[in-house]
């Protein structure tokens, strides 16, 4: 899980999708948190992506550093807890001009039944399941 974490971290941007009605979707992304043994990340509940996520917790998440590239399956769980807002908020900063810990419209997530492929180029894949 940690290699999952650092890869995101380190790229900066990934992409995230979703799934609305029958048809997929997909936004860069940038939050990615490790808190109490689990990744995190976080959008507002205003956003069609939550609603998205609400109707069908079903993602996928793939990013490219240049050279290898991951793309981890998972589902996503809501985290109601003020531990893990603060534990993310204080990790992302820069959001706090947008979210407030407790508000109605910031929300958390953390990623479960996560099966994370790292790919290169010229190597075998290599699978972490978390």
């Amino acid at each position: 899980m940690q290699t999952v974490h650092d890869f995101l971290k380190k790229v900066g941007t990934y992409y995230l999708a979703t799934v609305d009605g029958n048809k997929p979707r997909v936004r860069p992304f940038g939050t990615i948190h490790f808190f109490e043994g689990r990744l995190y990340i976080q959008s507002g509940k205003s956003k069609d992506v939550a609603k998205q996520i609400a109707a069908n917790p079903n993602v996928e998440i793939s990013a490219f550093n240049g050279e290898s590239w991951i793309r981890v399956s998972a589902a996503l769980a809501e985290d109601n807890r003020i531990e893990a807002q603060e534990s993310l908020l204080a990790a992302y900063p820069s959001l706090r001009d947008r979210y407030t810990v407790g508000d109605s419209n910031n929300v958390v997530y953390y990623l479960k039944d996560a099966i994370a492929v790292f790919y290169t180029f010229s190597g075998e894949p290599k699978t972490v399941r978390f």
